[in-house]
């Protein structure tokens, strides 16, 4: 009953999606100017998307075709393993290309719609405000409800088509076999998201640079060569990779808390047989609670209305906290339906404490990246006197924004932890931090409706402005992108607080993997072994190296679309003159080759590093133990837990830091736009835009790349674990 209610309710919210395209599609398309723009957009985004995807199928079919190898040829067979080599290879490599596959349609699904919403919002606000926000919202939750309704199809499918095979007895079995669903989903996804920002923070910094600083012209001029390339950055960043992302979250945290109810049934099964608790209804728990949370947030989209004189932001934060309510009623129907009444009310306050989670990562970044607050005035103050000191307050403020999550973060694991032990449960601590990721992505769904929102705004603002529109609709479009620009930055900050808890919960399922497979493992991550300390260091400098690359692969692209702009500006004083039409396609093509070229070399040191410290190490432990001798030293499954665990530590933070940094340089340089300091091409104003250009890379390229990379150690780890013990 339980697989076909999510399946149901899987299904349900495709044809939700589907209902909403249909909404969409409907509205009208504005002028015959206004279309031109927004198929510019559009042939830029897919030809982009096309050529990212084309490479990231390549990559993947390669990496099934060496997990298949690994498992099935070079790791030995173990007594301890779900199922024969042959069969965990298979079912292993299928479920990878599986998550794969559905992470590449969730990302390009979200995207089509929103290249197709953006005309639709911009003809929406010639009417009125509510017809250009549920334009936007509508076609924005289109990726949300594909996003969580693929991730919770795919996984329960999975689970059906294995169970049905009869490849194993044991249904507690089945999550070790389709862990590759979570892996092939982060494959893709970082990728998605590492090309994606690059793309779009080389248009971006490079129309900034020539565009506002030297040429003196306002953004989304149609003068500027770079612009167009600028709004398909929009798209298949802030859209097809925020898709992605999110997508690789709620697969791969499905599986690592059906794992964890594996062991959590495994350590209880009398007490819960007693009580007339089934082993189906607690390893599935998860996605039913999931399943609930497709529903709250279809009507949360479907209440979203405001008027002209109302803040956007207020309908939107209506509809997001009615999603909340109605998530944790399900929350608690799915707690006392599956878990049995004598223990689902502590796990139903974890589901609550998850939600609160998000609640205070939401009003974090908001405090961290709003000019209505301190850190974003002192950047903007500190403009006053140049670009060096924006630059110092900026970063100081992105060091300072890692504090408060931390303590939140603790505050949620140690809770949610102490709730699962003192539910009357063996070993319930555990399983109980899963469930407060549960709870906190229950409202996914409306949350990245909310994000792909953002870049639906922006892209409608350039249409009016390039379309020459009235004022009042300008004005009706920058209202929508303020809002979408906060939304953006909300979503960030819960990004990352769920790849924060997730990191805890997928490090526990690898832990209790790994004793799956060698019960003699105690579970224990000595940081007093050399080889585990040195692992750990590896996970830290991980991080700072893919980083640098990320960053530095946006600087090389910027640069040639600078000079390419320079080159137009010089070679065709037309253009400036609005004479002339510039040449956008070459910028669009220079950004598309850049990220393309660029985003390789950090994606594979991130998928190769951990395989190669575990093989490595593996190796090293068998050259120094005898059989029959008492081991020493550490195994390579515990150098490669060292990685992991340190690994998502420093990632977390310096996403952290990265992401509330570059907000806040953004909206300093907003906050000036005002009229605050001088307004716009004062000194100050050009002082905001370089800081803001340091930030674009920081905020939309490098640090929600590090939200994947949290989450993709942790896959990489579930998946390969059998191959470095």
């Amino acid at each position: 009953m339980e697989l076909t209610l999510i399946l149901g309710i899987s299904i349900l919210g495709l044809f939700f999606a589907l209902y909403l395209i249909r909404n969409v599609l409907a509205r009208d398309t504005g002028t015959d100017k206004m279309r031109e723009i927004s198929d510019a957009i559009k042939a830029g985004a897919e030809a982009f998307l096309a050529r990212q995807y084309r490479t990231i199928i390549y990559l993947s079919f390669a990496l099934a075709c060496l997990i298949f190898i690994l498992y099935a040829f070079v790791r030995a067979q173990s007594p301890n393993d779900p199922a024969d080599a042959m069969q965990l290879a298979m079912w292993t490599t299928i479920s990878f290309v599986f998550g794969a596959a559905c992470s590449v349609a969730s990302g390009y699904m979200g995207m089509w719609v929103a290249i197709r919403s953006n005309i639709r919002t911009a003809a929406g606000a010639m009417k009125d405000m509510n017809s250009a926000l549920q334009a936007s919202l509508r076609g924005g939750a289109v990726s949300g409800f594909f996003v969580v309704a693929l991730s919770l199809l795919g996984v329960a499918g999975l689970f059906a088509i294995v169970q049905a095979s009869g490849v194993t007895e044991d249904i507690r079995k089945i999550p070790l076999l389709i862990v590759g669903y979570g892996f092939g989903a982060s494959f893709v996804a970082l990728f998605a998201q590492l090309g994606g920002g690059i793309y779009t923070k080389a248009a971006d910094v490079g129309a900034d640079l020539v565009g506002k600083v030297e040429a003196g012209i306002p953004e989304d001029d149609p003068r500027n060569p770079a612009v167009i390339a600028d709004l398909v950055g929009d798209n298949v960043g802030d859209c097809a990779g925020r898709g992605a992302d999110l997508f690789e979250s709620t697969a791969a945290e499905n599986i690592g808390a059906m794992i964890l109810a594996a062991a959590l049934f495994r350590a209880n099964e009398t007490t819960f047989l007693d009580n007339g608790v089934l082993l189906t209804g607690v390893l599935l728990f998860p996605l039913v609670a999931r399943a609930f949370g497709i529903i709250a947030s279809m009507i949360g989209i479907l209440i979203v209305r405001t008027t002209d004189a109302e803040d956007p932001m207020k309908a939107l934060n209506r509809g997001y906290y009615v999603t909340t309510v109605l998530a944790m009623i399900g929350f608690f129907v799915a707690s006392r339906w599956l878990l049995g009444e004598a223990y689902y009310f502590n796990f139903f306050l974890c589901g609550l404490i998850g939600v609160l989670t998000a609640l205070a990562f939401v009003l974090m970044t908001i405090y961290y990246t709003d000019y209505k607050y301190r850190p974003v005035i002192a950047i903007a103050e500190a403009s006053n006197t140049g670009p060096a000191t924006n630059i110092i307050s900026g970063i100081a403020v992105g060091m300072e924004s890692t504090a408060a999550p931390v303590f939140v973060i603790a505050a949620a694991i140690v809770g949610s932890y102490f709730l699962g032990e003192s539910s009357g449960l063996k070993e319930a601590g555990l399983f109980g931090t899963a469930v407060a990721t549960m709870g906190m992505l229950s409202t996914a769904a409306y949350i990245l409706a909310m994000d792909t929102f953002g870049p639906i705004t922006d892209n409608a603002g350039g249409i009016v402005e390039m379309s020459q529109q009235k004022q009042e609709i300008r004005e009706r479009t920058d209202r929508l992108d303020s809002v979408g620009n906060t939304t953006k930055a909300l979503t960030k900050g819960y990004a990352v607080g769920s790849a924060a808890l997730a990191a805890f919960l997928l490090f526990s399922a690898y832990i209790d993997e790994v004793k799956s497979y060698n019960p003699s493992f105690e579970g224990v991550i000595d940081l007093n072994k050399p080889e585990v300390f040195v692992g750990a260091l590896l996970g830290a400098v991980l991080v700072f190296l893919f980083s640098s690359l990320a960053i530095k692969a946006v600087g090389k692209a910027a640069q040639a679309i600078i000079t390419n702009v320079r080159e137009q500006f010089a070679n065709n004083p037309g253009i400036m003159l609005g004479t002339s039409k510039p040449d956008y396609g070459s910028c669009v093509d220079i950004a598309t080759k850049s990220a393309l070229r660029e985003m390789v070399a950090p994606g594979l040191l991130v998928v190769l590093l951990p395989v190669a410290v575990g093989l490595a190490f593996r190796w090293f432990f068998w050259m120094h133990n005898t059989p029959g001798m008492p081991p020493v030293g550490a195994t390579g499954a515990e150098v490669v837990g060292g990685l992991l665990m340190v690994g998502t530590i420093t990632g977390i933070l310096m996403a952290l830091f990265l992401n509330n940094a570059g907000g806040a340089w953004d909206n300093a340089k907003k906050y000036i736009e005002t009229g605050a300091f001088g307004g716009k091409r004062s000194e100050p104003h050009k002082a905001a835009v370089v800081g803001d250009t340091v930030g674009d890379p920081f905020k939309d390229t490098a640090g929600p790349s590090l939200h994947v990379l949290v989450k993709l150690l942790s896959t990489i780890t579930l998946v390969l674990a059998p191959l470095f013990i």
